[in-house]
């Protein structure tokens, strides 16, 4: 992870201990966890949203070669007639 070893992650958790207090680490790591639940939140409702698109595409593409295989169905019906 970033290229830091064991002695490189205690030195920067010490530091944190000593910058920010005991108390105010684990209220810290609440508001990250926070903002990272609703980064995933958002995430998901983004995909959600594009699957709906998409599947919405798909749906009008179905349409619109079944519209024109009735339209090349009719036009051979019409030749037929005349």
């Amino acid at each position: 992870m970033f290229g830091l070893g064991t002695p490189e992650m205690l030195l920067i958790v010490f530091a944190i201990l000593v910058l920010f207090g005991a108390k105010k680490v684990p209220e810290f790591m609440r508001g990250l966890g926070k903002g990272v639940s609703e980064f995933k939140k958002g995430m998901n409702d983004i995909q959600s949203e594009l699957q709906k698109e998409e599947t919405k595409e798909d749906e009008l593409k179905r349409r619109e070669a079944d519209l024109a295989r009735r339209e090349a169905e009719l036009n051979k019906r019409i030749e037929e007639k005349k």
